[in-house]
């Protein structure tokens, strides 16, 4: 073979036995050792064979598939959707309710009632007896009312009064109640635009008075429209207020100066208070009376019933000529629109109603607070000369109806 010296294997190391084959230059030579050992990194090991001594973990369920979730889950999931359908559903239609509001476009408005001059009184009733609202009063007929002086008209101003000349020593006395008038218009109305030209309102302690449209025969199912009413000092200004049967509110979009005192207009509900709203305290009472009064006017339509009040240097031109047009004017003082309220099937029949009550259940209730003296009843039979402001005084009412 021819191998040298230098020739054959390296020597090995370790290991219990080996053969290492010599060259001497003669026969091989087989010599008993250990086989060689080389130090070489162990192969890896597959992945099955690693770990086949461990447990498999069971599979994980998807979270969105329904068929492994629990009962808690699908009720999680249901509140979800009732929430989603909440505010995908209802918050857009009460926000829509909410800012909904009727389109008052213009009318054309012709003249079709006039109450002015000394024929004023010709176009009323005369309600006779006692308050239906528990006033101190005795409402006196047309005879009773002329020769007390207690009404009376001239060619530009028409009157309406409290008996100022019964005391505690006449006979009759007032013990049971004061001499009042109380006017209803023998036409009735079922809409249209009201102009109520007022120079002075009544005021004074335990007085009631008020203007406004109802059907006096069928209340409060034809509803009532307070066009302006006060009591006592009338400190406040005037309260213009709708009364109604069920179903007719006042908590939604207004456009108005005044401010809201209550939302729901059926009369079963807060002790009769109805929807109302209050004007400024010049509206009423001395400091209106103090600047000659003004026009108050009421439009009344299927879209809503608006009123406006116009202080006497702000009377607008197309009210003085004859020719009003709502549509012009400034913002109302009140506003009461059809959105949650059918107002045609609400209000009917309305006849104007002109009256001066005394205490009664809202002056009498609030008779203390407001600042007057003894009680309300003793007060009214006993002082004739403290109901010296407690009178109307009108200039004309003008009615127009839509064409």
């Amino acid at each position: 073979m021819g191998w040298g010296n230098s020739g054959g294997y390296p020597r090995a190391t370790g290991g219990p036995a080996s053969f290492e084959i010599r060259d001497t230059n003669g026969p091989v030579e087989l010599v008993s050792g250990p086989p060689p050992y080389y130090e070489t990194e162990p192969l890896p090991l597959r992945n099955n064979m690693a770990y086949s001594q461990q447990p498999t973990p069971a599979a994980k369920a998807p979270w969105w598939n329904a068929r492994y979730w629990r009962k808690r889950t699908w009720a999680i999931v249901a509140a979800i959707i009732v929430v989603i359908l909440i505010i995908v559903i209802v918050v857009p239609i009460e926000v829509t309710k909410a800012n909904k509001y009727p389109d008052y476009s213009r009318l054309n408005y012709s003249l079709s009632d006039n109450y002015t001059g000394t024929s004023f009184f010709d176009k009323f009733n005369y309600f006779e007896g006692y308050d239906p609202s528990s006033g101190f009063v005795h409402y006196v007929p047309e005879t009773t009312a002329t020769s007390l002086n207690l009404t009376y008209a001239t060619s530009d101003r028409a009157v309406i009064k409290v008996d100022t000349s019964v005391g505690n020593t006449s006979s009759p006395d007032a013990s049971t109640g004061r001499f009042s008038v109380r006017l209803e218009s023998k036409t009735q109305y079922n809409s249209g635009l009201f102009i109520f030209d007022v120079y002075h309102t009544p005021y004074g302690c335990g007085t009631w008075p008020a203007l406004w449209l109802s059907d006096p025969n069928n209340w409060p199912t034809n509803g009532e429209i307070d066009v302006m009413e006060a009591v006592n000092q009338a400190a406040d200004g005037n309260q213009m207020t709708l009364h109604t049967t069920d179903d007719c509110a006042m908590k939604v979009k207004r456009i108005m100066t005044g401010s809201i005192l209550t939302t729901d207009c059926y009369n079963a509900t807060s002790d009769n208070a109805g929807c109302g709203v209050q004007g400024d305290s010049s509206s009423y009472g001395s400091a209106y009376n103090d600047n000659s009064g003004g026009v108050t006017a009421v439009e009344w339509r299927d879209e809503g019933i608006r009123l406006w009040q116009f202080a006497r240097d702000s009377i607008p031109d197309d009210i003085t000529s004859g020719n009003p047009d709502p549509s012009t004017w400034s913002e109302a003082s009140a506003d009461f629109p059809n959105t949650d309220c059918d107002i045609g099937s609400h209000f009917r029949n309305q006849s104007i109603i002109a009256n001066i009550d005394l205490c009664g259940s809202w002056a009498g209730n609030v008779y203390a607070s407001s600042g007057c003296p003894s009680n309300c009843t003793d007060y009214v039979a006993n002082y004739p000369d403290a109901f010296t402001n407690a009178f109307w005084e009108f200039g004309s009412f003008a009615v127009y109806t839509a064409s």
